[in-house]
């Protein structure tokens, strides 16, 4: 009962107030009216226009920075590469020096293909893979067909029989396709 004593208490003194600041406001005509109504308006288009800009400007620096970062990852990628690749280029300087040097072919020859191996290495680990094609079924995805060739047995169709170009992959995407010979 009390509680509802207060809110009735409530509701009389805030309609009480409500009355007086009608009274104490002299009453607007309707030029002034739609004049203070044109003014609230232009308030708000150009309270929604400072928005506008703000965040039209917020969205250019942002593009601007993704597009910065994105320049300076690539750039990081290919240092790290060619950082990668240095020692490689090292060992292919001294093996030159000592082709010079000497005449004993064998030994040039295992240089060469440790230096190779060395190579295959560095870029398996960067991500690159040779495509295999030995043996494989042809498939365009990974192979090119520059010629077809009668098959040696019937099993063979539509198998590859010759790689005349490696092809590779970059992380399971196909930067070169093997260039192939296949069975018909």
């Amino acid at each position: 009962m009390d509680q509802e004593k207060v809110n009735t208490q409530e509701t009389a003194e805030a309609q009480q107030t409500e009355q007086q600041a009608e009274q104490a406001a002299p009453e607007l005509s309707p030029e002034e009216k739609l004049q203070q109504s044109l003014d609230e308006a232009e308030a708000r288009i150009a309270d929604l226009q400072d928005k506008y800009l703000r965040l039209s400007a917020e969205f250019d620096n942002y593009r601007k920075r993704t597009i910065k970062e994105k320049s300076e990852i690539i750039k990081t990628a290919a240092e790290k590469t060619i950082t990668a690749i240095l020692p490689v280029l090292d060992d292919m300087e001294r093996a030159l020096l000592n082709m010079q040097k000497s005449d004993d072919a064998q030994a040039l020859r295992e240089g060469m293909e440790l230096i190779n191996a060395k190579f295959l290495k560095i870029l398996s680990q960067e991500g690159l893979n040779k495509i295999e094609t030995e043996g494989a079924d042809f498939n365009t995805d990974f192979h090119e067909a520059i010629a077809m060739i009668p098959a040696p047995s019937e099993d063979q169709k539509g198998k590859v029989l010759d790689c005349v170009q490696t092809g590779y992959k970059l992380n399971d995407k196909v930067i070169r396709h093997a260039k192939v010979a296949v069975a018909q």
